[in-house]
């Protein structure tokens, strides 16, 4: 399957993957991903990877099914 960030170094930085806790309003965890969802698991830091798969894992108990963002750009 093509990757759509091979292409556009920055798609994988445009957006980001939001699971929302389902118990906390201020509990998420936010990952960056291209505009489909599409998270590079090689480009996360151990912590970040592990944090990903925990979220992902828990979307129906803990976490909300998780929705893309576009990233804000700073002025």
């Amino acid at each position: 399957m093509p990757d759509p960030a091979a292409d556009d170094p920055d798609e994988a930085t445009r957006y980001q993957l939001r699971f929302q806790s389902l118990f906390d309003a201020g509990r998420a965890y936010a990952f960056p991903c291209d505009a489909a969802g599409q998270v590079r698991m090689d480009g996360l830091g151990e912590h970040e990877r592990n944090s990903y798969l925990y979220a992902r894992a828990l979307v129906g108990r803990d976490f909300a099914v998780p929705r893309v963002y576009a990233r804000r750009r700073p002025c």
